[in-house]
């Protein structure tokens, strides 16, 4: 299975996976907007892939049933909590 990789021009971290290179037609128009202007990134094969921040199955799933994956960026890290959790440890 192949799927098209795009980054959010409005987004840092947020990427789009897609079935097919350039056609956006399963994705909402919504979704769309708050993405911007999609960014070409890959082609990639998702056989015998592991992804960074993403279950690779979700990937797949979400492919076949909805016709696109969204990525988004992980949470900031709350400087404020780490430093409670590791005065309150001391």
């Amino acid at each position: 299975m192949l799927c098209s990789v795009y980054k959010s021009s409005k987004k840092e971290g947020m990427y789009l996976y897609i079935p097919k290179k350039d056609d956006f037609s399963d994705v909402p128009e919504a979704l769309l907007g708050m993405f911007g202007k999609p960014i070409f990134v890959m082609v990639m094969k998702m056989e015998g892939r592991k992804l960074a921040l993403v279950d690779i199955e979700k990937v797949k799933v979400s492919l076949k049933e909805e016709g696109f994956f969204l990525q988004l960026p992980p949470p900031p890290v709350n400087l404020l909590e780490e430093h409670k959790s590791r005065k309150s440890q001391l």
